[in-house]
């Protein structure tokens, strides 16, 4: 996949968050501020930001484009994303509160995209080399180092994979099949894995093992988008424990405030969140690392403040939820299901990885002699992408 983009750089942690009526609140709270130098001291000024900036709209987004020093009206409709590996959280899509937004990732996102994120190494620690989203991500890794973007798509629509050119005749010659580039990716998903060189994808020979790990990664790409990706032979549901297993709240968290602690009781395989009591989850879901830190407590943390540093009172980050809401519940669910069954998985996926090495292989020798590495410099850049209407700095149209 040549192509891949830096993660986001958001310049201000106040512009993404778990809760969009907090988002709501904080931009009331800045275009609500007529003194000059309390907006500015809100807003956060950075070498590619401030208040004067002359910024277009980010690609598919109908925000004002004149500057935030006389900026008013209603908030920009926050958007869903992925922050970190598995935290689906909401974002400001104006581009003038972003330092880098990455607007080629945007233009090409929409529901035919998937994008693939590798996760920095960290020694010692468990947890996946790649994950994948339907959601546009920031690429941003709690513990590791950030990896990079790869969409799968270069145009909107599923147009273009982002696959070295020749890459999908020599793997339908070679394995005697059709291949499709999600295909590849969920190969990718199922196989990777990290390596001193980084992260490392070997290409099997093998036209049995190729179909067992494309199944295998079509289920993890399920999983990783909770549902959003459905390989053609699934019913379509949304993940769900087997057996009954659903989790369920069986004791109500705090009617007022946030909890303060999270923890585990493997005797009862029960999440403990304050007085709050969440059962049955499995310990692969408790246990399930990424990027170098728990999933649930690094989740848990990001809407509670707990195991990390205060942000600065009086500013737009100090706004924060009082209470729990309903719908956190309901992700938190969800996400239990997902790790529970992604750990479930994984014995799977490493012995996918001991096959895989095992048997013939599709090698940098036979890549190269092939002329598909390395993918030309073209295919490492973003296409050109003229779908979308973008309006540039003060209304002006945005030449491209």
């Amino acid at each position: 996949m040549p192509w891949s983009v830096a993660p986001l750089r958001l310049g201000r942690s106040w512009v993404r968050g778990p809760d969009p009526e907090v988002l709501r609140a904080r931009w009331n709270a800045l275009v609500g501020a007529e003194d000059t130098a309390v907006r500015e001291r809100l807003f956060g000024p950075s070498r590619s930001r401030t208040l004067h900036s002359a910024v277009g709209q980010l690609p598919g987004q109908a925000t004002p484009t004149g500057r935030l020093s006389r900026a008013g009206g209603p908030c920009p409709e926050p958007v869903r994303m992925l922050h970190g590996p598995f935290d689906r959280q909401w974002l400001l899509p104006d581009h003038r509160l972003i330092d880098a937004a990455r607007p080629e990732l945007w233009r090409v996102a929409d529901e035919e995209q998937l994008f693939a994120v590798e996760l920095g190494q960290v020694p010692q620690v468990p947890g996946p080399a790649v994950v994948c989203s339907a959601l546009l991500p920031d690429g941003r890794s709690p513990a590791g180092r950030p990896g990079r973007i790869h969409p799968l798509y270069r145009r909107p629509g599923g147009g273009e994979p982002n696959l070295a050119p020749g890459l999908l005749g020599l793997l339908a010659r070679r394995l005697d099949r059709p291949v499709e580039p999600v295909h590849v990716l969920a190969w990718i998903v199922a196989n990777a894995h990290h390596s001193p060189d980084g992260c490392t994808v070997p290409l099997t020979a093998d036209p049995a093992l190729w179909d067992t790990g494309v199944a295998l990664g079509e289920r993890l790409l399920w999983l990783h988008t909770h549902g959003r990706f459905r390989p053609r032979e699934h019913t379509g549901e949304r993940p769900r424990m087997p057996g009954g297993r659903r989790p369920y709240v069986r004791a109500a968290l705090p009617a007022r405030g946030l909890p303060e602690t999270i923890g585990y009781d493997a005797e009862d395989e029960a999440l403990l969140l304050g007085s709050g009591r969440i059962s049955p989850v499995p310990p692969g879901a408790w246990d399930f690392h990424a990027s170098g830190g728990r999933v649930l407590e690094a989740w848990f943390a990001q809407r509670t403040g707990v195991g990390t540093e205060p942000p600065e009172p009086g500013s737009l980050a100090a706004l924060r939820p009082t209470a729990w809401p309903r719908q956190w519940t309901s992700e938190l669910l969800e996400l239990i299901t997902v790790l529970a069954l992604l750990a479930e998985l994984e014995p799977q996926s490493e012995g996918l990885r001991q096959r895989t090495a095992e048997r013939p292989a599709i090698g940098a020798v036979e890549l190269r002699a092939a002329g598909i590495v390395p993918a030309p410099s073209a295919a490492r850049r973003p296409a050109s992408v003229l779908d979308h209407h973008e309006e540039g700095p003060e209304g002006q149209f945005a030449l491209l």
